[in-house]
């Protein structure tokens, strides 16, 4: 890996260990959670079986998913222990069974990147820009259903951005040129860049509230 290559990778890691960190922070505080769901599934999953995989190759990259895992399953404590209030009003019910089904669906997912790839580093990549796309849109769904600021920062939507803008450059263009790669990064900096300025609307709606 060459030095930009390895830049990029570092700043990728840094910026997504804020996302997790203030997650955290943010959930306990606001007694909310700060990831949707069904981002949240594929992101844990995704770390999980990469962080496995990883042990047979230690890297940086194994290094971050490690330490991601570790933060997301805190943002998962978050998510069962205040998660059931922000449902819609039938899924409240079923908070549980729908919840667990949610996580299996997306372990599901991950795995048939997993075994369908013979390669797991091109496995990890194409699962992970797309999970990556979903969440982007995910947040922006998230930030409107809730009407409310509740459990989400500047710092989250800004950091998520640069997480994922890093290692599209990296990834897409630095280390070879990839389509695929460039159009996800591109679809997600389009979606988080439009949820950075809805949250600063918000939050600007709420101050003068």
């Amino acid at each position: 890996m060459n030095t930009v290559a390895l830049i990029l990778l570092i700043i990728s890691g840094c910026a997504w260990t804020i996302v997790y960190i203030d997650s955290i922070r943010m959930g306990f505080r606001d007694k909310t959670y700060c990831m949707p769901l069904w981002a949240l599934g594929l992101n844990i999953c995704w770390e999980i079986i990469y962080s496995f995989d990883g042990f047979s190759h230690p890297s940086v990259q194994l290094i971050a998913n490690t330490v991601w895992a570790l933060c997301d399953i805190l943002i998962v404590v978050t998510y069962f222990r205040y998660g059931k209030s922000k449902l819609p009003g039938r899924l409240k019910s079923v908070f549980l069974p729908y919840s667990l089904l949610a996580f299996f669906t997306c372990l599901m997912i991950q795995l048939a990147f997993y075994l369908h790839f013979p390669d797991s580093i091109e496995a990890a990549q194409y699962s992970a820009f797309l999970q990556n796309v979903a969440m982007s849109v995910l947040f922006v769904v998230m930030l409107c259903q809730r009407g409310t600021s509740d459990g989400q920062s500047m710092l989250i939507a800004v950091a998520k951005w640069v997480g994922t803008l890093a290692p599209t450059l990296q990834q897409g263009l630095v280390q070879n040129f990839n389509i695929y790669i460039l159009i996800m990064g591109a679809l997600c900096s389009v979606w988080d860049l439009l949820y950075i300025f809805l949250l600063r609307r918000k939050f600007a709606e709420e101050k003068q509230g």
